[in-house]
């Protein structure tokens, strides 16, 4: 039966659709998630209910891009509407690509998109810092009109390619459509969901759902989600094979398979910077923590033999 299947939550970055040397076309995108939906067809094929959360970094860029060079014709959006349109395209594109997977297995399994809204504290120190950069790079004299236009916050690159908008990035607290989440996964149907982090909204004190301009982080999310839906492994798919520790330098070494008390003390030491793997490693110690048994950050590549404990960094909860 496929509720007694256990839940694997799949957590990649908008890169999966779109790579660094490309342009955005909707040719590379199915391309791009034609290749990661083969790949994750290893987890289905291994008898897991699936769930997949991506990012939207590179797509809502150019988004915004479009909104500004339309928008003396065309009203502009605020974040958290971009954010959904996001989601539903790159929720599209996948879908369709698992569908084909799917379909070439001869497997009757179905696949839903679901555009997802996660509550934030309108509190949060989050709101305050304006720490998340997004967008295009601006000139200092564009970046100087649009703060005084728009009331913009904006910050210089540190490697000298110019000012970019920063938004705040508050801590996800729940997903609003975590059960129904839950029970299609259960049903055995893959489940699309939390698009760049999902939506955030906050919650008015007269209990009003209201959209605020910032950007969740998409493995915080997915974190939060894992923990949800009661998802036995929680996948973070990145840039590299492993998680290092002393990354870059002589000392480099990679790690293959840490208990939860290791992980922490490597986080104490320093060792996972914020604007890098912090944010999963943070993501994998609160699932752990929450009940999780098996987190993995692998690459894509890496993953079907990670599932067989041959690569891949798996930090173990409890056994």
């Amino acid at each position: 039966m496929s509720g007694s299947r256990p839940i694997a939550l799949v957590a990649m970055g908008g890169h999966a659709f779109m790579q660094a040397d490309e342009t955005g076309t909707i040719e590379e995108h199915e391309r791009n998630a034609e290749r990661i939906a083969a790949i994750l067809m290893t987890l289905v094929e291994r008898g897991y209910n699936l769930i997949v959360t991506h990012g939207n970094g590179p797509q809502v860029g150019n988004l915004l891009i479009q909104q500004e060079q339309s928008r003396d014709e065309l009203p502009l959006m605020p974040l958290d509407v971009l954010v959904a349109m996001t989601e539903g395209s790159l929720g599209y594109i996948l879908q369709q690509a698992l569908l084909n997977q799917l379909r070439r297995r001869e497997m009757k399994t179905y696949v839903v998109t679901v555009v997802t809204q996660v509550v934030v504290d309108a509190h949060d120190p989050a709101f305050q810092s304006y720490n998340k950069p997004i967008g295009p790079f601006l000139s200092r004299e564009e970046a100087e009109r649009r703060r005084d236009e728009r009331g913009w916050r904006l910050g210089e690159d540190p490697g000298g390619r110019g000012f970019r908008r920063f938004v705040p990035s508050p801590r996800p607290l729940r997903v609003i459509q975590r059960h129904m989440i839950r029970e299609t996964a259960q049903a055995g149907h893959i489940v699309v969901a939390c698009g760049g982090g999902g939506i955030p909204i906050h919650i008015r004190e007269d209990g009003k759902y209201v959209g605020i301009e910032a950007v969740v982080d998409k493995d915080l999310t997915s974190s939060v989600l894992a923990r949800d839906v009661h998802a036995e492994l929680l996948i973070m798919l990145t840039a590299v094979p492993h998680v290092y520790v002393e990354y870059g330098k002589p000392g480099q070494r990679a790690l293959t398979a840490v208990t939860l008390d290791e992980i922490r003390t490597f986080v104490a030491d320093g060792q996972f910077p914020g604007g890098s793997m912090g944010p999963k490693i943070e993501a994998a110690i609160g699932f752990l923590e929450q009940g999780g048994r098996r987190a993995l950050i692998t690459d894509p590549d890496g993953l079907p033999a990670a599932m067989e404990g041959r690569a891949g960094t798996h930090i173990i909860g409890r056994l």
